[in-house]
């Protein structure tokens, strides 16, 4: 049986030292795709830009430096508060993110409650994820 872990949160879209945007931001965790966080960031009434993080890179951006390419994850300290940068970059640009560290953790520590990592492979339907990605070509 599939589990779903959601999270709503606000993240910080970082303008300028000086300036910043609110965004809202919904986390998805399914165990029917165990290595994988959905983020939906709603940019306005009814879009939103969608990006899937790996829930291991998430989880190491919590204490150091982590991610590639086009996803770079790391802590620090915003205006007092420990936060998690996330750096995105596509062919239409680039974000800087804060978001809010005890938040995110609670969140990681909830999927990690239902999948431990280390385990995710047993989570995975083989059959499944071949039907889905020969039905995709």
């Amino acid at each position: 049986m599939d589990t779903t872990i959601s999270c709503e949160l606000h993240l910080r879209l970082i303008l300028s030292s000086d300036s910043s945007l609110p965004v809202r931001t919904s986390l998805r965790y399914d165990t029917a795709d165990p290595y994988a966080v959905h983020a939906a960031f709603h940019t306005g009434a009814e879009e939103t830009v969608d990006w899937v993080f790996a829930r291991e890179s998430l989880a190491e951006g919590l204490h150091r430096p982590a991610g590639i390419g086009d996803v770079q994850i790391w802590p620090c300290r915003s205006r007092g508060l420990d936060v998690v940068c996330i750096a995105l970059a596509s062919e239409e640009g680039e974000a800087l993110f804060h978001a809010p560290a005890r938040v995110l953790k609670g969140f990681l520590e909830r999927t990690a409650a239902v999948v431990p990592p280390g385990t995710e492979h047993g989570h995975l339907c083989l059959d499944e994820e071949l039907s889905r990605l020969l039905a995709e070509s």
